[in-house]
């Protein structure tokens, strides 16, 4: 897990430098560059999400997570979450669960938390995970500034998700095909376009609520490649 622990210290150095510049800079700057960050993720969604091999997999996982999640109501459990972390803290503005949330999403759902955390736990090989985290250094300072504090904390979260995926991936990756890996890419890269339509303030989508379809996707991928349907 080296490569998460090195991702959570540069997501906390660039929250730090963030919260530094926030009081500095113009908020029309800030808000410019959170528009970026927007883009940057929608660009980046639809890159991954050209991994699908198999649309039918793809959408019963994304409309029967969703349903899931929703009957569940993950995110109202996260938000939850991290207003009563912000109480207990006593830090953190309006935006603090907002940081959080957003911060996770990007940090977790990218191409490269998925094969770096499985480069880890099968091979040991940590370079995909310090290049993801160098970027998401520099992405924390961005968020920071515009969404406060609250985006240092998700490493809670990212601690929990990419760190037990490496283990995950060091027990059972074999049990990964590279076919399988693609599908998560690609749902995870549906989720991406979500999150930067809610960056963009376009439209309020509840990525949380869809988070099952990752779990999904795997177990359809599997069922269809275990019984060859």
């Amino acid at each position: 897990m080296i490569g998460t622990l090195i991702n959570v210290a540069t997501v906390i150095v660039g929250t730090s430098i963030g919260m530094l510049l926030k009081s500095k800079l113009p908020d029309k700057l800030i808000k410019t560059v959170f528009q970026a960050i927007g883009l940057f993720t929608l660009a980046l969604g639809v890159m991954m999400s050209l991994k699908i091999n198999n649309f039918l997999i793809v959408v019963f996982s994304l409309v029967i997570g969703a349903i899931l999640g929703e009957l569940a109501d993950l995110e109202a459990s996260m938000t939850k979450f991290s207003d009563a972390l912000k109480k207990k803290i006593k830090v953190g503005g309006e935006r603090f669960s907002e940081g959080l949330l957003t911060a996770f999403l990007l940090f977790c759902m990218g191409s490269m938390t998925i094969l770096g955390a499985f480069d880890e736990g099968m091979k040991g090989d940590t370079t995909l995970l310090i290049t993801k985290s160098v970027m998401d250094g520099f992405a924390a300072i961005a968020l920071s500034s515009a969404l406060g504090i609250g985006v240092g904390f998700s490493v809670i979260p990212l601690l929990i998700y990419q760190g037990g995926l490496t283990l995950f991936a060091g027990y059972l990756g074999e049990f990964f095909s590279e076919i399988m890996i693609n599908e998560l890419t690609a749902v995870g890269g549906i989720l991406l376009i979500g999150l930067g339509i809610n960056i963009l303030e376009i439209k309020k989508i509840k990525i949380f609520n869809i988070l099952p379809a990752l779990i999904l996707v795997v177990f359809f991928t599997w069922l269809k490649q275990y019984f060859n349907f």
